[in-house]
């Protein structure tokens, strides 16, 4: 069992979660290009004809700014990402727990599928505003059904590799990129504030007039507005954490009994859910 055989409302869901960040990570990327732009204008002077150019690309760069922050505003695309992945990893949890008998979906609930569907729908219930959910997957409940029909080693074996490995696999990865890029942004930083300062003294010492110290501090103040939104360091600290969690869950999972598999598998979830609320926690507001 993988992604592809997951109830539809998860594909919805991840949908909108991944168009939400690609459209708040573009409005905002335009609205820090926009205020370093203005800054540059506002450093230099050349007139043409009675008009000053560099004032007309201030100009520009505070209406591209400008431009940027209405549609964050009004679009609201960070909302549709949180939102979405919120559903989606919800949604995710729930086809897990029913497909391997997990809680609350045990062997020993009688009516587990209409159990899932109802779980589900008080999931959707909570971000109908944010998240249009209205597709079905059938081919994927076919492959969810027989997986829980299999016996509890499958079953077990199935969620070890399918489920925990995966997760695992994916939170070290992720851990590791966002240590990397959080390294770059902050050296990046480090030069740039460097760079500010060096400008400030030769134009303290009169080599220039030019105010290109405020030109450094304005992409400074960008990247930090950047490394905020992206959240790298605070990213790389919760999927390591979720990481080492997880991996102590695959070690000890084979020697798990059927009588402990349900209240295992609710552990292992509740270890992956808490990485989901940390993240939601940590966003910054686009609103």
């Amino acid at each position: 069992m993988d992604e592809t055989h997951l109830p539809g409302f998860y594909h919805d869901a991840e949908a909108v979660s991944r168009r939400g960040q690609h459209l708040t990570v573009l409005f905002s990327r335009v609205r820090l290009i926009g205020a370093v732009v203005a800054a540059v204008g506002g450093a230099f002077k050349w007139k043409v004809g009675g008009s000053d150019v560099w004032a007309w690309v201030a100009l520009g760069g505070f209406l591209l700014a400008l431009f940027g922050e209405l549609l964050l505003w009004v679009m609201h695309p960070e909302q549709r990402w949180n939102a979405g992945r919120a559903v989606a990893e919800r949604v995710k949890s729930l086809a897990w727990r029913y497909a391997v008998a997990g809680d609350p979906f045990s062997g020993a609930a009688p009516q587990p599928r209409r159990d899932l569907e109802l779980a589900i729908a008080d999931v959707v219930k909570e971000h109908r505003r944010e998240v249009m959910l209205t597709s079905a997957n059938d081919a994927g409940e076919e492959v969810m059904s027989a997986l829980r029909a299999k016996s509890f080693a499958e079953r077990r074996d199935a969620y070890r590799e399918s489920r925990v490995l995966r997760q695992l696999q994916w939170y070290r990865d992720r851990a590791a990129m966002n240590e990397t890029r959080a390294n770059v942004f902050r050296v990046l930083m480090i030069v740039g504030e460097l760079v500010a300062i060096l400008f400030a003294i030769l134009r303290i010492n009169g080599v220039w007039d030019v105010d290109l110290s405020g030109v450094m501090a304005a992409a400074v103040a960008g990247g930090a507005a950047w490394i905020g939104l992206r959240q790298y360091e605070n990213l790389r600290v919760t999927y390591a954490a979720a990481a080492g969690e997880l991996a102590d869950v695959y070690q000890r999972l084979p020697h798990v009994q059927e009588s402990d598999w349900a209240s295992t598998v609710a552990d292992t979830e509740a270890v992956i859910s808490k990485e989901h609320t940390a993240w939601l926690a940590s966003r910054p507001s686009a609103t």
